[in-house]
């Protein structure tokens, strides 16, 4: 057995340095990259993830909620998007984030892509005891901040509940 046989040639799917076999058309071979490559076009056309990139999100904006005593902050990703593409909404005690991603390229004009485009729409659950008439938001580099204040009953109404042990 060589040494070369025991490296592990592939990097994300893609053959890096192909033994010699395979570097003739090989009927079977052939057919292999086509299957790999049907699969990668139709979880392409979805919107899936492929298996390296688990992490990355279906078309729904990356938010991240903190919260204090007196506010809730929620912190939106929405790169490549304009202020005038987006809308927020108070919705039965849910935040509501909407918006649209437009391509700027026609479909006859784009080989290959890996961008997302489509509308999108995100809820958020929020307590009752806010106040809907002070909520700002701001809109800057792609990442949306919106800030929803507590009523002043809401640090009042906070109860901390021992653990008993045993």
């Amino acid at each position: 057995m060589a040494i070369r046989d025991l490296i592990p040639w592939k990097s994300q799917g893609q053959d890096i340095a192909p033994r010699q076999e395979e570097r003739v058309d090989h009927p079977v071979m052939s057919l292999h990259r086509d299957i790999n490559r049907l699969f990668d076009d139709m979880f392409r056309g979805f919107s899936m993830p492929s298996l390296p990139s688990i992490g990355r999100s279906l078309g729904l904006p990356r938010v991240e909620l903190s919260e204090n005593d007196k506010e809730i902050h929620v912190t939106a990703e929405l790169p490549g998007m304009e202020e005038k593409d987006i809308e927020i909404s108070l919705d039965n005690h849910q935040l509501v984030i909407r918006g649209e991603k437009k391509s700027e390229t026609s479909d006859e004009e784009r080989g290959y892509s890996e961008r997302s485009y489509g509308r999108f729409e995100r809820r958020i659950g929020l307590p009752s005891q806010i106040d809907e008439d002070k909520v700002e938001a701001a809109f800057r580099n792609g990442v949306l901040t919106v800030t929803v204040p507590r009523t002043a009953e809401a640090a009042h109404g906070r109860k901390t509940i021992p653990i008993n042990a045993g």
